[in-house]
């Protein structure tokens, strides 16, 4: 029987199990629930914290404090240097690097075989799964699998242990059935020299018959761009004649999709979003013409809601079971999870547009933000760097926005600055160059898209003449001092205005 035949088969069980747990959400989820709680019970988190006292969703609120990383960092750098049985019962051997916090340039969020097997991998399969119940004549396992990921590298604080971006884990792990399809080579995937590895990637895969993309939409239009220009070509679709689908996330689609309509010129191309961070695997757009994700409720997470109208962080109160959310309103999302966290705050928001079956959308950041290609790049960062960035520069700085600058065939992304000072600095170019190597020194995932412009070019700056800020904040009926302008934001609506309506100074 053709591989692809096989594959068609075993996953119409799966879809069975995916409709059972859309018809019994809450169900379902009182059995993660069970099971998380039972498998830590004597781990040194769950001594703690009275897992053996935890009998149902309310006393599991009472006795299990809300946390963010900051809270579980000791935890994770005694598990980093070998200790275990610390916040789950197996070994904790890979650690996903994530952007930084409060407290640190980068965050690890432990990987556990469970989170790997039964939450990661598991939502691979399942959305190919629902790609094929969708459309039932595709031939997926005919052609290969590009994925794009990161890199990995050895944890040197113990032996046994080791660290790098979520993609990269996945790939080095890889289950039988989707190596033998992964292009390019796993030497060439995990490559932490990205402009080298671009180049590495597209010389290995320009005469392979590629059939799906996967990856981050920024990384993905870069690589596209220097395989056209290797070969060419006009668009992928003559590199690739077979090509069919694009599996992406990290980052909002919306500011890509018309330039990958150019790249792949194809009325059949399609594209499907998953919600898979570091600290686990949420959600699959599930229907082919929707934007809605569906929140997988059988991966060994437990799902828990704060209203950001009450949002406090680790100090809200009013947290809400999947049972009590309504639609249309925004949520922080909560998680318990098989990889040992426990009432996590992740960070991101989210909005229902449907309680059976459960699907959302993403809606941001619990902070302000700018994430259009990954950076992740948060309004302490920005402040941070622009305190570095004055200091160095003799300057004083009223106010600032910032937002990004879209990617095309032309050219690399970028932010642009906004920025009213109450004292210039005397160079615009020593300034930019002094707030951009600060924003890379603090958070890695900014520096990574920097490195050699491959992804964000040079920050683009705008010095703007005194009172500009409050002239918008009046005409938006907002002047007072309860009110700012936001630092961030991941689209550039309030940027433009302001571009319309500024008076710059050179």
């Amino acid at each position: 029987m053709p591989f692809n035949t096989l594959f068609s088969w075993l996953i119409k069980k799966r879809i069975h199990q995916i409709d059972l747990f859309k018809k019994y959400p809450l169900e379902v989820q009182n059995e993660v629930f069970t099971k998380l709680i039972s498998s830590a019970i004597y781990t040194e988190f769950g001594f703690q914290n009275n897992f053996f006292r935890v009998k149902n969703y309310e006393t599991f609120k009472e006795f299990v404090p809300l946390q963010e990383y900051e809270g579980i960092k000791k935890n994770v750098d005694r598990l980093m240097e070998g200790e275990q049985n610390i916040l789950w019962p197996t070994d904790t051997k890979w650690f996903a690097k994530s952007s930084g916090t409060t407290s640190a340039r980068s965050k690890f969020i432990p990987v556990t075989k469970e989170s790997l097997e039964e939450c990661h991998y598991k939502g691979g399969k399942d959305l190919l799964a629902l790609y094929y119940s969708n459309f039932p004549g595709c031939k997926l396992y005919n052609g290969k699998h590009l994925i794009i990921g990161g890199s990995a590298q050895i944890n040197p604080l113990s032996a046994d242990s080791y660290f790098g971006d979520l993609s990269a884990i996945i790939v080095n792990n890889l289950p039988w059935w989707a190596e033998i399809r992964r292009t390019p080579s796993k030497e060439i995937a995990l490559m932490s020299e990205w402009e080298e590895k671009i180049e590495k990637m597209a010389q290995s895969t320009i005469h392979e018959d590629v059939l799906i993309l996967a990856g981050v939409p920024s990384w993905t239009m870069v690589l596209a761009e220097r395989i056209l220009k290797i070969t060419g070509k006009n668009n992928l679709k003559e590199v690739w004649p077979n090509l069919e689908l694009f599996m992406h996330g990290g980052v909002n689609f919306e500011p890509y999709r018309d330039h990958f309509k150019k790249l792949i010129p194809d009325p059949n191309m399609h594209y499907v979003e998953t919600y898979n961070a570091s600290e686990g695997f949420f959600g699959i757009q599930d229907q082919p013409f929707s934007s809605e994700l569906l929140l997988m409720l059988d991966y060994g997470i437990f799902y828990e809601f704060i209203p950001m109208t009450s949002f406090n962080g680790t100090e809200s109160t009013h947290v809400l079971s999947l049972k009590e959310v309504e639609i249309g309103v925004n949520y922080a999302l909560v998680i318990s999870t098989n990889g040992g966290l426990w009432r996590y705050i992740v960070g991101d928001t989210i909005k229902f547009t449907s309680l059976l079956p459960y699907r959302f959308k993403i809606t941001g950041r619990t902070k302000s933000f700018i994430n259009t290609f990954g950076e992740e790049l948060i309004v302490e960062n920005a402040e941070n760097a622009m305190a570095f960035a004055c200091s160095q520069n003799d300057a004083i700085m009223r106010d600032f926005t910032a937002g990004p600058v879209y990617m095309n065939s032309n050219q690399s992304g970028a932010h642009e600055w906004i920025i009213e000072f109450t004292h210039l600095p005397e160079s615009k170019a020593n300034f930019t160059t002094s707030l951009d190597t600060k924003l890379r020194e603090i958070n890695s995932d900014y520096h990574a898209k920097r490195y050699k412009n491959l992804v964000l070019d040079s920050p683009i700056i705008h010095f703007v003449k005194s009172g500009t800020f409050d002239n918008w904040l009046k005409k938006q009926g907002k002047l007072g001092g309860q009110n700012k302008i936001p630092r961030l934001a991941n689209n550039r609506v309030i940027l433009d205005q302001l571009l319309l309506e500024s008076t710059f100074i050179v």
